[in-house]
């Protein structure tokens, strides 16, 4: 069931998103060759419960047997990983690398999500250009997350502008509603038809999140039960905030 905030929701909602924005800004200054992902993800941690959130990944189920709960503050996704690294001592930046952060700060009942793909030092001019039409391509899907507008008309716009410049969305993940629960309805897909899905309601509020590839889309998972990689070892983009749909354009409640 797709939920409508109210606007006692929507207000605990933005500082929720706040919270999630800060610990993006303050994880990004300490992104650099040599630093670990664990030590990331303890700024991460520190961060949003100096705010008075906790991070709301930490100890996410995996519902999968023999998996454990996810043990991170923050999924750190290095190069060819998409979604999902588990921070560890063992992984520490190298110069050329490029760096998912997706983070989840949980405040007062709500959840704030957003990711930023971040280049380690300089990288290669490819790379960048990845990350840049990752952004751009969820820019381009909230310009139809507009009361009235459908689901698919977001979907469609993000795999379109993707494709046109070289690349591919995987299609085994996607964005998804978002509130009192990290993912509630609905799922959005980053392809699909326009004028397909659900009507656009204000008051909805929504994580949109371009996973963007720069080879094949298929997917292959690690050991870990967590962790999601390109088959082909291609560098992998991602990028993400959480939206109102308001009565006119848009609010980007990650991007205060």
């Amino acid at each position: 069931m797709v939920t409508i905030k109210s606007k006692y929701e929507i207000e605990k909602m933005r500082e929720a998103c706040r919270v999630a924005n800060l610990t993006q800004k303050a994880v990004e200054k300490a992104i650099r060759p040599g630093v670990s992902t664990l030590e990331l993800d303890r700024i991460a941690e520190e961060t949003m419960r100096a705010n008075g959130a906790i991070p709301a990944e930490k100890g996410y189920p995996s519902g999968m047997k023999g998996v454990p709960d996810f043990p991170g503050s923050i999924c750190a996704s290095v190069n060819d990983m998409i979604i999902h690294g588990i921070p560890s001592s063992r992984e520490v930046l190298k110069e050329g690398d490029i760096i998912s952060i997706d983070l989840v700060a949980y405040k007062d009942g709500f959840n704030g999500d957003c990711c930023r793909t971040y280049a380690v030092g300089k990288i290669s001019s490819e790379a960048q250009h990845l990350i840049d039409i990752t952004k751009q391509s969820f820019f381009e899907g909230i310009k139809f997350a507009k009361k009235g507008n459908r689901l698919g008309d977001i979907s469609h716009a993000i795999g379109e502008y993707v494709r046109k410049n070289g690349y591919d969305v995987i299609r085994e993940f996607e964005g998804h509603g978002i509130g009192r629960e990290m993912h509630e309805e609905p799922g959005i897909p980053n392809f699909g038809k326009a004028g397909r899905g659900i009507r656009l309601e204000p008051g909805m509020t929504l994580a949109i999140e371009p996973m963007v590839v720069a080879g094949s889309p298929e997917i292959c998972q690690g050991d870990d039960g967590w962790s999601i990689w390109t088959y082909d070892e291609s560098l992998s983009a991602h990028y993400e905030n959480t939206i109102l749909i308001t009565e006119k354009e848009p609010e980007i409640l990650t991007l205060a």
